[in-house]
């Protein structure tokens, strides 16, 4: 695995692989890695050679008072986590990399950026966007990974491809959990103690609406009070958001159609969490996937 630290190397490297007929892969990442990240990869694997991963913590999609500081740095773990996979490339650079004195220019996808993460973390998403545009420019993978576990992040960097005619296609793969259903993330290893087994609450939250739409419950309100009921009774949790979306425009919807997400995000502690469910009409009722 080549480690690169410059925007220039890094783009050689991607034009020679495409110059040469072959499939570039790419997982945006920002290190910390963890076995939800390694899907990702393996998926990449799959279809693509060469292989990019990224690792960069994004400064521009912290808000004041956010951990930026103390979000986790195991880039030599991180590394002896990709090389057995036989990732091609890890694209590290640092900040001034990406964001030179003088950088002035931010992407914003509007409608989509301003609603629940968006709402509880102003700017959260013009500097994800922003960053994944610069990086999709760079390496000019033909697929890149996300996970569904950030569904709104993903739905926007759909939306940001297809209106900017980008030619990347962006590949969403599944939650991975926890033995006892949390969803894997970075932020995880900040919970100690008690709050670890709090933290299940998002996940026994969006566990019990799906058993209501399983039971044939279609009232968007009576399952999100099915959820909250949940995150309620765990003293450790505070709730953000619980609320049933359209899974194209976000927007709340009244009775589930189509394809809708359930989503949840809390506090565990100090730890802010998210998490969410997909529900999908089928001739037979609605499918969930969690």
């Amino acid at each position: 695995m080549e480690i690169i630290r410059t925007v220039e190397w890094m783009k050689q490297v991607a034009r020679a692989a495409r110059s040469d007929g072959r499939i570039v892969g790419f997982v945006p990442t920002m290190g910390a890695l963890h076995e939800g990240h390694l899907s990702l990869v393996r998926a990449a694997l799959l279809q693509c050679r060469p292989v990019v991963v990224s690792i960069f913590v994004n400064p521009t999609q912290f808000g004041p008072g956010e951990d930026f500081e103390r979000y986790p740095r195991q880039f030599e773990r991180d590394c002896a986590l990709l090389e057995p996979l036989a990732v091609d490339y890890l694209f590290a650079p640092e900040a001034s990399e990406l964001y030179p004195a003088g950088f002035r220019t931010y992407v914003q996808v509007e409608g989509l950026s301003e609603r629940l993460e968006g709402r509880s973390r102003p700017g959260h998403f013009r500097g994800v966007a922003t960053v994944v545009l610069k990086l999709l420019e760079i390496v000019q993978p033909t697929f890149a990974y996300f996970g569904r576990k950030d569904a709104q992040q993903a739905r926007i960097i759909q939306q940001m491809v297809a209106d900017l005619n980008l030619d990347t296609q962006i590949q969403v793969c599944p939650i991975v959990r926890e033995p006892d259903g949390l969803a894997m993330s970075s932020r995880n290893a900040y919970l100690q103690g008690a709050e670890r087994q709090a933290a299940t609450a998002l996940f026994r939250a969006l566990a019990a609406a799906r058993r209501e739409v399983e039971a044939g419950e279609r009232d968007a309100l009576r399952l999100v009070a099915a959820m909250r009921a949940v995150l309620d009774r765990e003293p450790l949790v505070s709730t953000d958001y619980a609320e049933i979306v359209d899974a194209e425009t976000f927007e709340p919807v009244v009775r589930l159609r189509r394809t809708c997400l359930a989503l949840v995000a809390a506090f565990v502690g100090s730890t802010r969490l998210i998490d969410n469910m997909l529900l999908e009409e089928t001739d037979e009722g609605f499918r969930v996937t969690l």
